[in-house]
């Protein structure tokens, strides 16, 4: 599907929404394992409240002109996200919110000329800044299921599962990996990724052919009921 700019702004302002839901939580809570590998849920809110102040750097960069990179360097993103581990959850979630509001409200005060603006990310990528919406979406709506409190791809909208299929698809197809052939049997959606071997053919529900792209839980099989080929990193 082809996503629009008033659709990434849709999903983003959702995603928040959700995320800061999920993460409404006391100490204990946070600091019990999120789904991610080696990290709590204290880190995860914390590189997701991080991401709206580097986002914000990038909203200041569009509208001034002023060269304002996400984070000054790795070791300053990793720095930040053990701090935010070792915060209270009433400190957590404050910056939480805080960032979250302070990106709404300046990418609310954009003009159509300063959306247009390019800027770079964390990968290096020029963009206009009207990939920010998008940027923020993927962060906060797969991360808001990542808390492990029982959101899953299932509760999120279909067209923001085929935008994030078609965004994995293609930045999987510039990297090693084995030829997949997917389709979702509910949306009837279909992806082909060229690779090594002869296509695997994948069908299943949208949300779990999302959620194997993604490289999360799911419960997609090969034919035959052999596991599903193993992917690589996403991002």
């Amino acid at each position: 599907m082809s996503r629009t700019f008033e659709d990434a702004r849709r999903w983003a302002q959702l995603g928040t929404v959700l995320f800061v839901q999920a993460a409404d939580l006391d100490d204990a809570a946070l600091d019990a394992p999120s789904a991610l590998p080696g990290w709590t849920r204290k880190h995860l809110v914390a590189h997701v409240a991080a991401n709206a102040d580097a986002l914000g750097n990038l909203v200041h960069w569009a509208a001034t002109g002023e060269h304002t990179p996400m984070y000054s360097s790795p070791e300053e993103r990793a720095a930040g996200i053990e701090r935010g581990a070792g915060m209270t959850a009433a400190e957590l979630t404050g910056w939480l919110h805080r960032s979250a509001e302070e990106l709404a409200a300046s990418t609310a005060a954009l003009s159509d000329e300063q959306w247009q603006s390019p800027v770079v990310t964390a990968q290096g990528r020029t963009v206009p800044a009207t990939e920010l919406p998008w940027m923020r979406s993927r962060e906060v709506c797969v991360h808001a299921i990542d808390l492990g409190t029982g959101l899953t791809f299932a509760d999120l909208p279909a067209d923001f599962l085929a935008a994030l299929c078609d965004d994995v698809i293609g930045k999987r197809a510039q990297g090693p990996g084995p030829a997949l052939l997917l389709e979702a049997t509910d949306t009837g959606a279909r992806w082909e990724l060229s690779g090594e071997g002869l296509p695997a053919p994948l069908t299943g529900p949208l949300h779990e052919i999302t959620a194997y792209l993604t490289g999360r839980a799911h419960a997609l099989t090969a034919p035959g009921g052999a596991p599903a080929p193993a992917l690589a990193a996403w991002l």
